[in-house]
């Protein structure tokens, strides 16, 4: 009788979902029809499967329970629930459920929509890099001034991340200081010492970006100098722990190979390598060579002597110091190889010249004392706007003159402006971002931010930088809010190449590209891994979603984009013919299965170990990146997947070890729903390159989606995954917000992540819709007063005024 029932039920509520419209509430009684059908028998009170009862859920009031209902809704609409084997609803019937539940919590939330108060926000380095670039025409690496910012839901621009300690402080005072002379030119600046080393994992057989045509390998940076002086260039050579050169033996016609350092292109030395030199006696080191303040070009490569193929007696991979002893072994076309360059100066200084940065900071020069002043009072105020984000008044100004004079009063006007932009750069409000909270606002109320504020929050969305004067110019007149106005900032900044911001900051940061620097695929397995292939796949990740943005495209083009970005080593890598040079370009896929970022080396990569593919990492990658859905944490003491370690042993594939592995029944209800999608992309092994077979087995690449979806390789994949396209859309909505807003998002947020989706879908899910949606969102313009007793938000407090200096002139 009970199962009856329980059909009846199942009947009716499909007979209610295909006679509504997905505008019409379901009734309350088919949601609990299906729910008693296939949800009930495990997620009862007595079972509680997963930890879950469906009776904590009103189906009638489900905003009552609105966090729960969330994640709800979530595996219902990526088809995770109910599980692989069990009775399910069809699809329209699952989704027209998600929907009914998604209704009522959205028209609960209307009209108190989550603004969010987050925490104080601190530049994190990148928009730390990028503001001083804009405000000072400098770009200096921060890496090496600032610690590295901790990642929140995978971003780092996250505000609860974003913490304040006395120590970091510190750090941003010194960087002030050192960016400072830089921009400006230390004519006192004393000798020091910048290492540029060159890892072994790069193949140094090529041309390198940046250095002389004609050369190979070495390296090429663009290097500050604080001042006109002389420098030495010294070039560290790649030995054996015996002191033996690689590459000394090379046959006859190759020997005497030259480096040549150079600067801005030009030849500033020349050295023959003597193969016979032992590493302590070796001495490439320049004269000491005159160069100019400000940014230069600063290249150490080899003369190439000779191009094409040889004839060794085995041949060497891209990993050519792999073994650094394969370059003593006599016949071996085995070159010299750059291990570190070494830039030493100023030892003596001429003076400053000309620099881009000196050329934006003076935008005047006294001819007089009595020019001074007016003069610093021109650059002060300029510079402020930019590094304040905002219209400066008297105090702002009076309160740098007091830096500007003390520095005048020890050397001269150069130095007085110096002292001005290093407590710019380490004023408070250069380094965060205030958000002020209106003198009586309730608690717990939403407030609409300034334009200011809004122009600040959209500049460091889509550019990772401070407002430009343009913007800015409209925010002070109070014009941003105007929803006209606002969309052609968008589209004017979405069209300048700043925006390159979001594939390189948001799209990295989403697809986890960042870790590729920590990859390091076993050497022995995978000798045409480098770093230079690596760095090309990132780029091309970065180069496709930069294409999709420039060009407006449906953001499921991600998925199924049938062109690539590719150079001759990843060319090569994925047997695409007549592709030469170390530049990036754009060709047309003719291989479904690489279409798309599922046949991506970077996506492939990231989710293998050092020696073999990694099925879980892939299935794993797919639902918490791309479908939003992860996993459920593995349970404690878990075994590791056996590896191929016995020599006696007849070798396995992954497969089969993955499927001894699951017969451990702690692992088998997770693995059966992440296994069948890493399974599926079994063809493209550890670093991406396509093969038929794994440890001498045919591969089997089928399988199941948890949803029921049929497997048999990458393409089955890829429309599996387009069959949950909300889902993917979802999470690039839900993503998209977060880095926007800078703040973690929750289940409160949700509402609105669903209305920039179905926003974005009624204009074919375009990149620039989810932008606007994103931009003209409630979390984005406004603001919530923190529940607090009496005291102040903390992303709202006031700095302290300008005029508080003490005796020395220091800010308190």
């Amino acid at each position: 009788m009970r199962r009856r029932v329980f059909l009846l039920g199942g009947l009716a509520f499909s007979t209610v979902v295909f006679a509504q419209t997905a505008k019409t509430p379901i009734p309350v009684e088919s949601r609990r029809a299906l729910v008693n059908q296939y949800c009930a028998g495990c997620h009862n009170d007595k079972l509680r499967t997963g930890g879950f009862s469906w009776t904590q859920i009103d189906l009638a009031h489900p905003e009552q329970n609105a966090e729960l209902t969330e994640k709800v809704i979530r595996k219902l609409r990526v088809g995770m629930m109910p599980p692989a084997g069990m009775p399910k609803p069809s699809r329209a019937e699952r989704n027209a459920f998600a929907s009914a539940l998604e209704s009522a919590l959205d028209k609960a939330a209307a009209g108190h929509m989550n603004a969010g108060a987050p925490d104080l926000h601190r530049l994190n380095r990148t928009e730390y890099r990028n503001s001083v670039r804009d405000l000072l025409d400098l770009d200096v690496d921060v890496a090496a001034l600032l610690p590295p910012d901790d990642m929140s839901h995978g971003f780092d621009n996250m505000a609860d991340a974003l913490t304040v300690t006395p120590v970091l402080m510190q750090s941003y005072i010194r960087a002030a200081d050192k960016i400072s002379r830089l921009a400006i030119g230390d004519p006192q600046a004393s000798p020091v010492m910048a290492k540029y080393d060159v890892p072994k994992v790069y193949n140094q057989m090529r041309h390198v970006d940046g250095a002389p045509f004609g050369t190979r390998g070495g390296i090429s940076v663009m290097h500050n100098f604080p001042a006109d002086g002389d420098y030495t260039f010294k070039s560290i050579l790649y030995y054996y722990y015996t002191e033996e050169l690689f590459g000394s033996a090379l046959p006859k016609p190759l020997q005497g190979q030259q480096i040549e350092v150079s600067v801005d292109g030009s030849r500033v030395a020349l050295f023959t390598i003597d193969p016979l030199t032992p590493e302590r006696v070796a001495n490439y080191v320049t004269p000491p060579v005159r160069v100019t303040a400000g940014p230069h070009r600063v290249s150490a490569a080899f003369l190439s002597k000779f191009d094409g193929p040889i004839e060794d007696s085995y041949r060497l991979v891209e990993q050519t110091l792999l073994d650094v002893s394969i370059g003593l072994e006599p016949g071996m076309t085995s070159l010299p190889q750059l291990h570190t360059l070494l830039i030493t100066g100023p030892l003596k200084v001429s003076g400053v010249s000309d620099t881009p940065s000196r050329r934006k900071v003076f935008v005047c020069r006294p001819s007089t004392e009595s020019e001074e002043l007016p003069c610093a009072k021109k650059i002060i105020a300029g510079l402020a706007r930019q590094a304040y984000r905002r219209p400066v008044n008297d105090t702002d100004i009076e309160h740098l003159l007091n830096y500007y004079q003390a520095g005048r009063n020890d050397a001269d006007f150069d130095s007085g402006v110096r002292a001005a932009i290093q407590a710019m750069l380490a004023d408070p409000q250069f380094v965060f971002r205030f958000e002020r909270v209106p003198p009586r606002a309730a608690p717990g109320s939403n407030f609409r931010i300034s334009d200011l504020e809004l122009a600040s929050r959209l500049s460091y969305f889509l550019w990772s930088s401070a407002p430009d004067e343009e913007l800015l110019k409209v925010a002070s007149e109070g014009k941003l809010r105007e929803k006209e106005v606002l969309a052609n900032e968008v589209r004017r900044m979405l069209a300048d190449p700043r925006s390159e911001a979001l594939s390189r900051n948001f799209a990295s940061q989403w697809l986890h590209l960042q870790n590729l620097k920590e990859i390091s695929p076993d050497g022995n397995l995978f000798p045409n891994y480098t770093k230079n292939l690596s760095l090309a796949m990132t780029n091309e990740t970065e180069l496709l979603f930069d294409s999709i943005m420039r060009e407006d495209r449906n953001v499921l083009d991600l998925l199924t984009a049938k062109y690539t970005f590719v150079n001759e080593i990843l060319a090569k890598h994925y047997g695409i013919p007549d592709i030469v040079g170390n530049r990036m370009r754009r060709v047309a896929l003719t291989d479904p299965n690489r279409y798309g970022i599922l046949g991506q080396g970077s996506f492939l990569m990231l989710t293998s170990i050092a020696n073999r593919t990694s099925p879980v990492q892939r299935g794993k990658y797919v639902m918490e990146v791309l479908l939003g859905s992860p996993p459920p944490p593995p349970p404690p003491n878990v075994p590791a997947l056996k590896e191929n370690l016995a020599v006696n042993e007849k070798p396995l594939s992954v497969r089969e070890r993955m499927e001894q592995h699951r017969e451990n029944e702690p692992c088998h209800t997770c693995h059966q729903m992440m296994d069948p999608i890493g399974l599926a992309l079994e063809n493209f092994d550890a670093v991406g390159v396509w093969r038929e077979k794994d440890s001498g087995s045919l591969i089997d690449a089928s399988g199941r989606m948890f949803d029921g979806s049929k497997l048999d390789g990458p393409v089955s994949l890829r429309n599996a995954i387009l069959n949950h396209s909300d889902s993917f859309l979802g999470t690039f909505a839900e993503n998209l917000l977060a880095y926007g807003l800078g703040r973690v998002i929750d289940y409160r947020d949700m509402p609105v992540v669903r209305s920039i989706e179905q926003s974005a879908a009624k204009n074919g899910d375009r990149f620039s819709s989810f932008i606007f949606g994103v931009v003209d969102s409630t979390p984005f313009q406004m603001r919530k007063v923190r529940q607090s007793s009496g005291s102040e938000d903390l992303a709202s407090a006031k700095p302290a005024p300008a005029s508080q200096s003490n005796s020395k002139g220091e800010r308190r």
